[in-house]
């Protein structure tokens, strides 16, 4: 597998993105995957807000949060996904603060349904990706927000290990390993390359991807026992 991250201009607010993405990205192979980090495809939706404050920004993130696990607003629930702030950034903004994409997944699908449609592709994957945060662990890493046409999970269940012995819970985070990958060669700072493609990636391509597949209801999510301790104690601050 290889991944090639691609400099590029600074991007604007409302700017075309098919336009942008064919500006500098002039082939695409068979079996490939374009990455996209998230703050340019809010942009170009004009997921923006003027900053006037931490009162504003506090409002803003209460508005994109699906839920706030603390009351200071730090960790939130977004698309089910566990971030701070609920994907809400200053960084890169130009003064203002950028929300994620209002629907990672279907911008996902409108942007690859156009490529294939341009460079004459069968097989051809989007990812969406956002910089988050492991707990107990230093660091940014990549994550997915939004892909299409790849399937987001590989599931081992019911297969052999190297013993013999049958997987019972073996899965792989097929997306956000893509995302983490991609995110690296990308960068964290001014390296101002917001595109990335990667090639031969060992995924399956589809023309229908599972919204929700690499997503886990929080009562059967390993971490659920911290959820609910988390949720008590913000309802009980909240008295």
């Amino acid at each position: 597998m290889q991944v090639k991250s691609i400099k590029t201009k600074i991007f604007r607010e409302h700017e075309d993105l098919f336009s942008f993405v064919l500006k500098y990205v002039k082939i695409i192979r068979e079996n490939s995957i374009l990455v996209v980090t998230s703050k340019i495809v809010s942009l170009s939706e004009g997921r923006v807000a003027g900053y006037k404050g931490e009162k504003t920004r506090a409002n803003l993130i209460k508005t994109e949060s699906d839920f706030i696990l603390e009351n200071n607003i730090l960790f939130t629930i977004k698309n089910n996904i566990v971030m701070a702030f609920a994907g809400v950034d200053e960084s890169n903004g130009n003064g203002k603060l950028t929300c994620l994409p209002k629907d990672s997944y279907k911008s996902a699908e409108t942007l690859r349904k156009k490529l294939m449609r341009k460079f004459r592709l069968r097989n051809l994957g989007v990812l969406i990706t956002d910089s988050g945060f492991m707990p107990l662990r230093n660091g940014a890493v990549g994550m997915a927000v939004g892909y299409a046409g790849f399937r987001g999970v590989r599931n081992y269940i019911g297969k052999k290990d190297i013993f013999g012995r049958i997987l019972k819970m073996s899965k792989t985070n097929v997306a956000d390993s893509l995302a983490a990958t991609a995110v690296l060669t990308m960068g964290e700072g001014k390296e101002q390359t917001p595109l990335a493609i990667i090639y031969d990636a060992p995924v399956v391509f589809t023309d229908k991807t599972k919204r929700g597949e690499i997503s886990v209801d929080q009562k059967k999510d390993m971490y659920g026992p911290l959820f609910a301790n988390i949720k008590k104690y913000a309802k009980k601050n909240k008295r």
